[in-house]
């Protein structure tokens, strides 16, 4: 008797489990990666450059330190050991936590040690838990409305091809690239905040759990103004993609088994083209949660982005490096969770 046949765009339990868990070690590997060239970048290639100690140690106490003052806390750092042992000890630091001698007393950063501001004499992972909580917002609610938006008018567009709507939405996808997202800002804190009073002003963040209404009023405008970028490249990968595959043999099969035009669109059409959508979703939205720099700058949130820009401007280097390593791991992450995905949108990915 000839048992049931299982069918290839269903795999087995264990074929699903061999695939998260490979997606899971590749991502570790990844992070490995990762820390080994975000400290390159900020410790080995001055070096190379010809940076000395000194310098290394200058962009740690900030402008006004004296000479002297550098000199000492380039050794207490470190920064004359060699580079292996300042990964090492760098590396420690991300796990354990790590002491820095300062001779007169020993200051403690735990474990995750991002970094140590001896501007403001605390750990950088406490600012960058503080600030958080407004960049994940900011970028939440902004991937809402633009991936809503463009993949909504991509659809649209590419069930009218060349009509008036389509050209419509396309130029004004265009027009969403192109322009500069500062200037997209203070145009709309212009006209929307001071002229029509219609979104907040800017600079001030409600926490949701304290006031909903208040937190969505708050960064209504930054997220209409960030997501009009994003929306536009949305759109026209929608629309491509639906073009793409509606035109396909199952497209025609699946109508003519009667099935209706909405399912058709939705279950057939456009689980093929999310493929490319979910690839770039990841990289945008992980980037994101590292800080939109430009976006909290114009309207002076003071997420990641403000604080990378605030430490670069004050020669705080452990602020840059500490929200740099943030921004990587959550690339890493969110290109994870897209690769689980991938396996939910289209099986066939499971068993290859």
């Amino acid at each position: 008797m000839v048992g049931p046949v299982r069918r290839a765009d269903h795999p087995s339990h264990s074929t699903v489990v061999t695939y998260i868990v490979r997606r899971v070690f590749a991502a570790i590997v990844l992070l490995f990666i990762v820390s080994v060239i975000t400290f390159g970048i900020f410790f080995l290639v001055p070096k190379w450059a010809g940076a000395t100690p000194d310098n290394m140690a200058s962009r740690y106490v900030g402008k006004a330190a004296t000479a002297q003052v550098v000199h000492q806390r380039a050794e207490q750092l470190g920064f004359t050991d060699p580079i292996y042992v300042q990964y090492g000890d760098w590396a420690k630091g991300l796990v354990v936590g790590r002491d820095y001698n300062m001779g007169a007393e020993t200051v403690h950063c735990p474990a995750p040690c991002l970094g140590y501001s001896f501007i403001t004499n605390q750990p950088v992972f406490n600012d960058i838990v503080d600030r958080f909580p407004v960049t994940f917002s900011l970028a939440l609610g902004a991937a809402f409305i633009w991936v809503t938006m463009g993949i909504a008018i991509g659809i649209l567009s590419a069930l009218k091809p060349g009509s008036v709507f389509d050209r419509f939405a396309m130029t004004i996808a265009l027009a969403g690239v192109s322009l500069p997202i500062f200037w997209t800002a203070l145009v709309g804190l212009a006209f929307f905040s001071y002229r029509w009073q219609i979104t907040a002003v800017g600079g001030a963040y409600t926490p949701f759990t304290q006031n909903p209404a208040m937190w969505a009023y708050d960064l209504m405008l930054p997220w209409v103004t960030l997501a009009l970028l994003f929306s536009a490249q949305y759109a026209r990968l929608t629309r491509a993609g639906m073009l793409e595959t509606m035109n396909e043999d199952y497209i025609r099969t699946a109508r003519a088994k009667g099935l209706r035009e909405r399912r058709v669109i939705v279950k057939h059409g456009l689980r093929g083209a999310l493929t490319p959508l979910l690839t770039i979703f990841g990289l945008d939205f992980g980037l994101l949660i590292g800080g939109a720099v430009l976006t909290e700058s114009a309207f002076g949130l003071n997420g990641l982005g403000k604080y990378a820009v605030d430490g670069i401007r004050s020669s705080d280097l452990p602020k840059v490096l500490g929200v740099t390593l943030v921004a990587a791991l959550f690339v890493v992450i969110a290109n994870l969770v897209v690769d689980l995905l991938y396996a939910v949108v289209d099986p066939r990915v499971r068993t290859r």
